[in-house]
């Protein structure tokens, strides 16, 4: 009896340091995976940190020049040193003429990379020049598929910043594509762009409950409203000089003002009108809204995620005027139930920024959904 008692005392102790071991794996994965995310927050914020957690992850990063694939497809790769098989994520660049040499995309880029992280940051064209096209979904699953080929993995992660998150969303659902993408991060990303639309017009939104919420438009998104259809503001003589002078503009260079000059003495008041007496414009772009609505939902997820069969992550600022946070509550109906993930809408963030006035639980969000996706990349097959 007391060699039985003896034998089944063993086997309890067996259980139970086989439990604590499993425990520790577990545990040290998750302090791992927290410390890269920690890591990749804080050389966003600050290029120049040498924290405890970045000296504990840290790998250097090799930074390609720009690669050309043919004439149309550039981009960029960040690759770690010292990692056996890295995977690969594609960084999307948002509505920006700087595209992939954008600081904080630069920034961005690095700081994933040096997690151990191969990134790859594609221009996109039409983003860069401040249009939101179909041709985009196209050239984000090329991307997807010439970094899977680069490092001879299967599937590659994508994160999408602000309107590039909605087109990557869209890149997933396509059937000959989609078994190159491993996951979707969407940060500050809509649902439906003639919504998005009609809120740079009204500084008013819908949210799924039904409710409109009232607060002011960055005049960014009215701007380029404006600017994929000059034609529809200034006559034909005056759509070129309107065009130079708006992306000036949108660039901000102090050239914009001296080239809107050039304008007709029509084409100088509607300038004045679009800058600033938006307010007095109100209903002209309701009426481009209704007028272009037939370019602006081929690119909206809405109703059009269905066939989506990969993980998602929804990250977005609860304060952004550019794309506001309802638009992620949209996204959350969308997107099919089992391949959500994670879903962040925090006052951590502005737009695609970090904000510094924020509480330390505030940060640890962040922290814990972004070391979600930083598993979901390691976990690629």
């Amino acid at each position: 009896m007391a060699g039985f008692f003896s034998r089944r005392r063993n086997v309890v102790l067996l259980i139970l340091l086989a439990a604590i071991v499993i425990a520790l794996l577990v545990f040290q994965h998750s302090i791992s995976a927290h410390l890269r995310a920690i890591s990749v927050l804080q050389r966003f914020s600050n290029p120049d940190s040498n924290s405890f957690a970045l000296r504990f992850i840290r790998h250097n990063v090799e930074i390609g020049t720009p690669q050309t694939g043919d004439a149309s497809f550039k981009y960029r790769l960040y690759k770690p040193s010292g990692v056996a098989n890295p995977h690969g994520i594609v960084l999307l660049h948002g509505v920006h003429h700087l595209g992939i040499d954008d600081p904080r995309l630069v920034n961005f880029a690095r700081a994933v990379a040096e997690t151990g992280v191969v990134v790859m940051t594609p221009e996109l064209q039409d983003l860069a020049d401040y249009h939101i096209t179909s041709q985009t979904v196209n050239q984000i699953d090329a991307s997807a598929v010439v970094l899977a080929g680069q490092l001879k993995q299967s599937k590659v992660g994508i994160m999408g910043l602000s309107f590039a998150g909605s087109l990557a969303l869209l890149a997933a659902c396509n059937p000959q594509y989609a078994g190159r993408i491993g996951f979707v991060l969407a940060i500050g990303s809509y649902d439906d762009l003639p919504r998005v639309a009609r809120f740079f017009a009204t500084n008013t939104i819908e949210d799924p409950g039904g409710k409109t919420i009232s607060f002011a438009a960055h005049e960014y998104g009215v701007l380029i409203l404006a600017y994929s259809h000059l034609e529809d503001f200034f006559s034909a003589q005056d759509v070129p000089i309107a065009r130079e002078a708006l992306r000036l503009w949108l660039w901000e260079q102090p050239d914009a003002s001296q080239k809107a000059e050039q304008l007709s003495p029509a084409g100088r008041a509607e300038w004045d009108l679009i800058l600033h007496h938006r307010d007095q414009l109100k209903q002209k772009f309701l009426d481009e809204i209704r007028l272009h609505r037939d370019e602006m939902e081929p690119v909206s997820p809405h109703g059009r995620l269905q066939d989506l069969k990969v993980p998602v992550f929804l990250l977005h600022a609860s304060g952004d005027s550019v794309i506001p946070a309802s638009e992620t509550s949209w996204l959350v109906r969308d997107v099919p139930g089992k391949d959500l993930k994670a879903v962040l809408i925090s006052p951590a963030l502005i737009h695609v920024n970090l904000s510094e006035t924020v509480t330390l639980r505030q940060k640890w969000d962040v922290v814990h959904f972004l070391a979600q996706v930083l598993d979901s990349a390691d976990a690629l097959k």
